[in-house]
This record gives C-alpha cells, structure tokens and sequence, in this order.
C-alpha cells in the first residue's frame, strides 16, 4: 500500500529544529547511505517522514554508544536487504553492546576512583 498523502512530511530545516542535527549533517547522513531514500518534492527539497525521524532517533544512539560510521552505515545497508539480514544485524547490535558494558564497566570504575578523591579533598574519605 502507498503512503498516505495526508502524511506529515517535514522539511530539512524543520528536521534540523526537531533533532539538533545540522542541514549539512542531514545531506551527509543521506550521501553515505545512512539515511534510506529521502523522498523529494516535485521541486526537489527533501521531505522526511516521522519513519525518517525514527530512523534518525535510532542512528543517535548507535552514535552514542560509540558505533563507528561504517558499522552504521552497513547497520543501514542490512536493513535495506531486508529480512533474511536479521541475523547479521543482530550480532552487530551484540558486538556493540558488548562495547558498552565494557566501556561502562570501565566508567564505573573511573568514577569510584573520582569519588574517592572528591572524598578525600572533602575531608570524608582517608587517604
């Protein structure tokens, strides 16, 4: 079934309003492949979808979890495949948070140690 016509459709600045994100990073992210297919006004601008903005929510926490660009942009590639990709995707999504739990783990400890100073320097913790 096609799109709704009455689909809200957003332009690139009110993109760039709605997720912090700048023009120029927007373009990139489509350049690259990171962003599926943006469709196009008969005048050419580019008109997102609230699917785009999910798509976008999604590719800022793969950002904040530290995936490289290239492990997004085949994130992306996979999904544009398709179904019989899950699999792939799955053990890239696993291999990144086993990523972050480590880099968790190791925040967790540079934090003990911060409050251990921060106490110490406090007068509440012995050195």
């Amino acid at each position: 079934m096609s799109q709704s016509l009455t689909q809200t459709r957003y332009t690139i600045s009110e993109v760039e309003a709605r997720t912090g994100l700048t023009q120029h990073t927007l373009r990139w992210y489509e350049r690259i492949g990171l962003m599926p297919h943006v469709d196009r006004s008969h005048s050419g601008q580019r008109r997102f979808t609230d699917k785009d903005l999910d798509w976008l929510a999604f590719v800022g926490k793969l950002r904040a979890t530290g995936m490289s660009v290239a492990d997004m942009v085949r994130y992306a590639e996979l999904v544009r495949e398709g179904a019989h990709t899950v699999g792939e995707r799955r053990d890239l999504l696993e291999r990144t948070r086993h990523e972050v739990r480590a880099r968790i783990s190791e925040l967790t400890d540079a934090l003990a140690v911060l409050d251990y100073k921060i106490g110490i320097y406090s007068g509440k913790a012995q050195p």
